[in-house]
């Protein structure tokens, strides 16, 4: 198995990637019916987001300790705090695109129009953006690191590529937290 992946890396970092903006468009856009998905109590829906931004601070962790670990050269460590960052950004988008489900949309902003337009909705589309760009770097990273043995990683493209994304991952986590804290502590 590891050896076809190898083969196609960039052909399922395509297909990966298509799949998940597919995924989280249709479910932004309400194109994917709330009846596809189980019903929750709505105390359940209401606290995925405190969850989701605890969910993103260990992620900012993970990554944290990830990046620190492979400079150390602890590349065990580095691989299973990238797994663990990789379980939870999955964890977060399975809770993020399940409330989008079920509340048909993204929740409107309660501030005022002026600290929307100047500043919710800028550090929203660079949260975007950022999550957008991080899908294909972060999956063509894991498919690097599982088809090829920590001897041969150094001949891949894997530490450039994944330096990049987990620089733009921790960003993009540290602006979903912002937007967190606009929507829910600050209005």
């Amino acid at each position: 198995m590891q050896q076809q992946v190898r083969a196609h890396v960039p052909a399922l970092t395509g297909v990966l990637t298509a799949v998940s903006l597919a995924l989280v468009f249709g479910a932004v856009l309400g194109y994917i019916p709330n009846a596809l998905v189980p019903a929750a109590p709505e105390w359940v829906v209401a606290a995925i987001p405190h969850l989701n931004v605890a969910i993103s601070l260990a992620a900012i962790a993970s990554i944290s300790a990830g990046w620190y670990w492979i400079r150390a050269g602890a590349v065990e460590k580095h691989r299973l705090a990238m797994i663990a960052s990789t379980v939870l950004f999955a964890g977060f988008l399975v809770l993020y695109l399940y409330r989008l489900i079920l509340l048909g949309g993204p929740e409107p902003f309660p501030g005022p129009e002026t600290v929307y337009r100047f500043v919710y909705l800028p550090l929203l589309g660079v949260h975007i953006l950022l999550a957008i760009v991080c899908i294909p770097l972060v999956y063509y990273a894991l498919l690097l690191a599982f088809s090829y043995s920590i001897g041969e990683l150094p001949r891949t493209r894997h530490a450039a590529v994944g330096r990049v994304a987990a620089s733009l991952w921790m960003v993009s986590f540290g602006l979903g937290v912002v937007v967190y804290l606009l929507l829910h502590g600050v209005y």
